[in-house]
């Protein structure tokens, strides 16, 4: 048995497809903490959730004229989100292994870090690749590549207080998965 959308959805949406904006944006208020917290669940990221969240709604209003009212107005936008979610999902773990497959090229360009024992590059090539995606890039982007938080923050197009963070939160966890390894050639 499907379940009709509420009638007060059903006039917010009506109105809104007539052009009133504060009848989308009650639609809006209405389901913005479900959708948000649902991103937030599928991303992990508070950045990329609103994102997500603010894409999720712009689909939303051009797709209004296809809900069909034959289930939950919530419902139809999960749909949506989960979608989206899965589309960004996707595009990050490309963008990851892209970011993998360029920094294996930059490491056997550089001659194993600086000459040290190829055995060590390989234990500190896995640790990168252990590290999230964004992270990994600012390590490479900062440490490997020599560019300042300003430029890599710009490159990322992201604030340098982000680099900065993401620097740290590497740095902690290449020292953990590191840890016991000397770097001084034999």
């Amino acid at each position: 048995m499907a379940h009709m959308a509420p009638p007060d959805e059903l006039i917010w949406i009506q109105n809104s497809l007539a052009g009133d904006t504060e009848a989308y944006a009650a639609l809006v208020k209405e389901h913005q903490k479900m959708v948000h917290a649902m991103a937030f669940r599928m991303t992990g990221s508070l950045a990329d959730a609103e994102d997500l969240t603010q894409e999720t709604f712009l689909r939303a209003f051009r797709q209004l004229g296809s809900f069909r009212a034959e289930s939950k107005f919530s419902t139809w936008l999960c749909q949506i989100a989960v979608n989206l979610g899965l589309n960004w999902r996707a595009r990050e773990n490309r963008r990851g292994d892209i970011h993998s497959e360029w920094a294996d090229n930059a490491i056997s360009e550089n001659d194993s870090f600086g000459g040290f024992p190829d055995e060590l590059s390989r234990r500190v090539q896995n640790a990168l690749d252990k590290l999230p995606a964004k992270q990994r890039t600012a390590i490479v982007l900062t440490v490997y590549e020599d560019h300042s938080h300003a430029e890599a923050a710009r490159l990322l197009n992201c604030t340098e207080a982000t680099i900065s963070w993401r620097v740290f939160a590497a740095r902690q966890k290449l020292k953990r998965l590191l840890k016991g390894i000397s770097h001084e050639p034999n």
